[in-house]
């Protein structure tokens, strides 16, 4: 049974307030609202509905700790009560993959012999061309991260903090967490409560310093 429990912030004060926690009480999210989070997060979109994410949730000290060994000794790991490590798996261009994809359009009823039929011939076209990446991991992780960010956002607006971390060797987090070959590891997300202050805002850039209209360069219309 799926207890649903409702956020605390809106959307766009999720968005606005989701910093990057450094530091974590030793206080426990309650599994219910970990579920949601999880549950919400993998709605993410990806290209062919491939969903290449996977995620390994780490809870146990012991297993923290090994993690941390593997992270610089970021405190974060050791302290969060939850660090998942966030993977995308290369496998998305397979048969039996793409086979998994068409029977979920099924059970849905979203699947037709045409759409299907789609599937099998463009996917594995699209991967061995990759017109828009230089290799499947690339891939992969760009789609993977779509899913952190909604991690990220969605367990902000029921008042757990988060911190992304890209510091961490893929070789022993991979050897010490049986991961497989063809599993790449895009990074590590603390999840938990803040126990220091956050950072000074810093501020982002104004819109018409990263958006251009029309061609890159040219300046937004005057409002």
């Amino acid at each position: 049974m799926i207890v649903e429990i409702q956020a605390s912030l809106s959307l766009g004060e999720a968005i606005k307030q989701r910093r990057a926690a450094r530091a974590f009480k030793r206080e426990d999210i309650p599994e219910a609202i970990l579920q949601q989070i999880l549950n919400l997060a993998v709605q993410a979109p990806s290209g062919f509905n491939l969903q290449p994410w996977r995620f390994i949730i780490v809870k146990e000290q012991k297993n923290k700790e090994k993690l941390q060994a593997c992270a610089f000794n970021q405190r974060q790991v050791g302290q969060a009560p939850v660090v998942l490590i966030c993977c995308s798996t290369s496998l998305v261009g397979t048969k039996e993959y793409i086979a998994s994809v068409i029977h979920l359009g099924e059970e849905h009823g979203t699947m037709t012999d045409s759409y299907a039929n789609y599937l099998h011939s463009s996917i594995p076209e699209f991967f061995a061309n990759h017109p828009s990446f230089g290799d499947m991991e690339a891939w992969t992780n760009r789609h993977t991260m779509l899913a952190v960010a909604y991690l990220m956002i969605v367990a902000k607006s029921f008042g757990v903090d988060s911190c992304p971390m890209e510091g961490f060797i893929s070789a022993q987090v991979k050897d010490a967490f049986q991961i497989p070959e063809e599993v790449d590891i895009c990074c590590l997300l603390a999840l938990g409560y803040a126990s220091e202050p956050f950072k000074p805002y810093g501020g982002r850039f104004p819109l018409n310093q990263v958006c251009f209209s029309e061609n890159y360069g040219e300046p937004l219309p005057s409002s």
